[in-house]
């Protein structure tokens, strides 16, 4: 009998004891029930993940996950295939949107070469771990082979691994690839049941004419595949991308490792989706950072039964939005376990 693959192995169980610990003090603190919003719900779900009454949050890590894809040569972006591998530069050399960020919030910052068409290999601040040189388009054939994608699972198990001997206590993952909005377009269409034309929006600025082309060929492409796709897995090697598939990776290991995650937006709302259905157990360790502007989003999250934090009209990817969130988790944090109790501070309750 053939061992089951990791990703299968058991995820950790939240702390219903801390939960409840967090919710008596919850219902102590010197505010009216629930007036805190979803900064109370943060904190609460931090503390189960935490296992603590008083969850902290002090070591973020950033993961961005590179890699190329074949369907960008038919033309479903408004840049062309070259600047995923001069973003990934541009990310070694800390000038993107995501490294200003991870600066201010004091996260530590990897990107990971997992399929970039061209080499990276002279930039020494990139993590090496190229499954191949982009995935192959997906009017012609299926993205990935099955090896191709359990070894991009488990670059992001291996991402994972470095957070956890960094000392994380969260983890963000970001991506990076021309045509990634495609192809979680076309998972979300499997994953959802739906059409792909619901779906579709402008990625990075299609207009309108551009928008209907590219539905039209994901389509197209769907059709081509239909029958590789009654899986989650066969889904995810048929129009994933290596980016997309190591994030699905690390969410999966970072719930059997007991790592909070802070998702970010379609993309990686897609590979988050794709983890659960290949785990149901990811879904208790996953936070969601905001709703991007990307049509798809809302109804990924939707199925994700998912509040994010954030709605900004943020589309840029990178774990960019994210990284945005993630001082309100400090806060929640903070607010839980630095407020005074009704008793503390002598002030009388509600029904004294």
């Amino acid at each position: 009998m053939q061992p089951s693959p990791w990703w299968q192995a058991p995820t950790q169980a939240p702390s219903q004891d801390a939960l409840a610990a967090a919710t008596q003090r919850q219902s102590q603190l010197t505010k009216p029930a629930g007036a805190l919003g979803e900064l109370e719900q943060i904190a609460l779900q931090l503390a189960s993940l935490q296992g603590r009454e008083c969850p902290t949050l002090q070591r973020p890590w950033i993961s961005i996950f590179a890699a190329d894809h074949g369907i960008a040569a038919a033309g479903v972006s408004a840049y062309p295939q070259a600047v995923t591998a001069q973003m990934v530069a541009n990310f070694a050399h800390g000038g993107a949107a995501i490294c200003v960020l991870a600066r201010q919030i004091g996260a530590a910052f990897e990107v990971v070469d997992v399929g970039v068409l061209s080499s990276t290999a002279a930039l020494p601040e990139v993590v090496q771990a190229k499954v191949a040189p982009g995935t192959a388009n997906l009017l012609e054939a299926p993205a990935m082979t099955e090896d191709q994608c359990l070894a991009a699972l488990a670059v992001g198990q291996a991402a994972v691994a470095r957070a956890l001997a960094h000392g994380a206590d969260i983890f963000i993952g970001g991506e990076m690839g021309i045509g990634n909005t495609s192809s979680a377009s076309a998972l979300a269409t499997i994953f959802l049941n739906t059409e792909v034309v619901q779906l579709v929006g402008p990625g990075t600025g299609l207009d309108a004419a551009g928008v209907i082309r590219k539905a039209s060929l994901l389509s197209q492409a769907l059709q081509l595949h239909a029958a590789r796709c009654h899986t989650p897995l066969g889904a995810l090697t048929t129009l994933g991308g290596f980016e997309i598939a190591a994030l699905c990776g690390a969410y999966i290991a970072a719930a059997q490792a007991g790592l909070p995650v802070l998702v970010d937006g379609l993309i990686s709302s897609v590979a988050a989706l794709a983890a659960c259905r290949l785990h149901a157990g990811v879904r208790d360790w996953l936070i969601f950072g905001h709703q991007s502007a990307e049509p798809a989003h809302v109804r990924v999250l939707a199925e994700l039964d998912a509040r994010p934090l954030l709605q900004l009209g943020m589309r840029l990817g990178e774990g960019s939005g994210a990284a945005s969130a993630y001082p309100l988790l400090q806060l929640a944090c903070a607010l839980h376990g630095q407020m005074a109790t009704f008793a503390s501070a002598g002030v009388s309750t509600r029904d004294a």
